[in-house]
């Protein structure tokens, strides 16, 4: 067949590929199992900002006089800035996510990262998908140890879903992923820069499959594959009036809505958006930065307001590898740092504040003389969303070493 089991489940995760937009009648349909943390509603989205975002112009420290002394050009203006609680205000390119801190849908967590001090891209990037900082072994990703601490017996194929060309490293392990490239033209197919689609061939190597995954879901995700790829995109219309913007992630955004609204089974979808590297021309409240914001937020909050009722049962988070130096450099822009932000979005979640002990940005108070210091474990945030969303347990066993329990949760949700 020129193609192998292998060959779709390399890395544990099963890669289907392709663009159609999910009719609401499959969700009475072929894939109404739900797991358990579905059937008590409950999904975690995992948004990846790639490229170290700059969390000290996203969440404005602006009554801390050396942020302004460190940053003469880039700084964000205290009259610019979409204040949150008296200390510390949104990018003003942020407006649509202020509603939902208002409501307390929205919570902030200042100073947050990982404890390795890498400056690496992919280094950083890799610790913080698998969830072991500073150790390059790891060959499975967090998020899909949490899904493995749940011992499911009616688990579907479509239980952790990623938006993207191949499953991420965050989703990669035992459990299959399902990475879908756009639900449009949904279509199984191979790994790799242009995978074909072989969707007879699947249906038979799931059908002729000994391996209890495969051969008791491939059926009925076949079915799923079918009904998917015959529906008509036009038939999807976001709820209450939502209009989503034109970008990439907007559309990322939009089909992870569609995938949770469908009874797919779905219990954790990932997205990831990049071009935060700003080190030339970052600008202030306009510019490379600003704009970057502003897809992120009106994409989220699109997406929030789509989710309609559904939006209860949903908890979001966002990360990026690292943060950004908190002097400005002689480009214009900020170079490889360490503390960033994360937010954290959902119905259950207590939102309306900003998480985290400040360090502050005096000079003795930053990391290695040039970075917002790290007072937030990122594990801490992603353990307590394991604990609250998925049921995990054992979070030794998602974060090893992390010695991350109960008591250490910043009461999120």
């Amino acid at each position: 067949m020129g193609f192998s089991r292998r060959g779709f489940m390399k890395g544990g995760a099963l890669a289907l590929v392709g663009t159609s937009s999910i009719p609401t009648f499959l969700v009475r349909s072929v894939m109404a199992e739900q797991t358990a943390a579905t059937a008590n509603g409950k999904k975690l989205v995992v948004i990846f900002q790639r490229g170290a975002a700059d969390g000290l112009n996203i969440v404005v420290p602006y009554t801390e006089p050396n942020y302004y002394a460190l940053r003469p050009n880039i700084a964000i203006q205290q009259k610019d800035v979409l204040d949150l609680n008296g200390r510390f205000g949104l990018h003003p390119a942020m407006a649509p996510l202020l509603p939902l801190y208002q409501q307390a849908h929205l919570a902030v967590v200042h100073a947050v990262g990982s404890p390795d001090t890498t400056r690496s891209h992919f280094d950083a990037q890799d610790y913080m998908e698998s969830g072991t900082p500073g150790v390059k072994a790891t060959q499975d990703g967090w998020l899909n140890r949490a899904l493995q601490a749940e011992r499911l017996s009616n688990a579907t194929a479509f239980r952790a879903v990623a938006l993207g060309a191949q499953v991420p490293r965050t989703l990669q392990g035992r459990l299959p992923a399902v990475a879908i490239s756009n639900v449009n033209d949904f279509s199984v197919g191979g790994r790799g820069a242009a995978p074909a689609p072989v969707s007879n061939a699947f249906e038979q190597m799931y059908g002729a499959s000994a391996d209890r995954v495969l051969h008791a879901q491939g059926s009925e995700t076949f079915e799923a594959v079918k009904m998917l790829k015959s529906a008509d995109p036009t038939h999807y219309q976001p709820a209450n009036g939502v209009v989503y913007p034109n970008s990439p992630f907007a559309n990322s955004m939009k089909q992870v809505a569609q995938l949770l609204k469908a009874n797919l089974g779905v219990e954790a979808a990932f997205a990831d958006i990049g071009d935060w590297d700003t080190h030339q021309g970052q600008g202030g409240t306009q510019g490379r930065l600003a704009n970057r914001l502003r897809e992120f937020s009106e994409a989220i909050a699109a997406f929030w307001k789509d989710m309609g009722q559904d939006a209860e049962n949903v908890t979001l988070v966002t990360m990026s590898e690292f943060g950004r130096t908190a002097k400005q450099n002689g480009t214009g822009g900020t170079d490889h740092g360490h503390g960033n932000v994360m937010f954290v979005l959902g119905g259950g979640v207590r939102g309306g504040q900003v998480y985290g002990r400040w360090p502050g940005l005096a000079p003795e108070q930053l990391n290695e003389g040039r970075d917002l210091a790290v007072t937030t474990d990122f594990r801490q945030v992603l353990g307590e969303l394991s604990a609250r969303t998925l049921g995990v347990r054992d979070l030794n066993g998602i974060f090893p070493g992390a010695a991350i329990t109960p008591d250490r949760f910043l009461r999120l949700v």
